[in-house]
């Protein structure tokens, strides 16, 4: 007799939802992916989709951040040329002018690199696309 008290005596092998018992080999069958499965869950989907983007939908991210960045650079240019000028508080205007000075042109500055490289990643796209075409041109006869 078994004690109740013995954790491997205790062990019930898993389920599955509808009741029956699984054996490991069946579990990794079940839960394997697909060429199928993979095509669908990843995340580029474009490639195996031929949707066609606007340039709006390509290009809206890194012209939104070159807008704020060129924003936040007017803005940290305005309270720089403030602290010249104002007498009242001169030295949270120098602190802060800088701050939103370089905040600013950070930001400029990655939206202005992100365009090329969305551009050198559309090539590649295209390139990839055409290559799939002619796979499965050649090996689907």
């Amino acid at each position: 007799m078994v004690s109740s008290s013995d954790p491997v005596a205790m062990e019930i092998p898993p389920k599955s939802p509808d009741g029956s018992e699984k054996s490991p080999q069946s579990k990794e069958l079940l839960t394997s992916n697909t060429a199928s499965t993979l095509c669908i869950s990843s995340r580029s989907e474009s490639v195996w989709t031929s949707t066609s983007r606007s340039k709006w939908d390509i290009y809206h991210k890194p012209v939104i951040v070159v807008s704020v960045g060129a924003a936040v650079f007017l803005f940290g240019m305005v309270i720089t040329s403030l602290s010249c000028i104002q007498i009242k508080n001169k030295n949270v205007y120098k602190m802060c002018g800088p701050a939103f000075l370089s905040l600013g042109l950070m930001l400029l500055v990655c939206g202005l690199v992100w365009i090329p490289i969305i551009r050198k990643k559309q090539k590649q796209r295209q390139k990839s696309q055409f290559l799939q075409s002619l796979k499965s041109f050649f090996f689907n006869r």
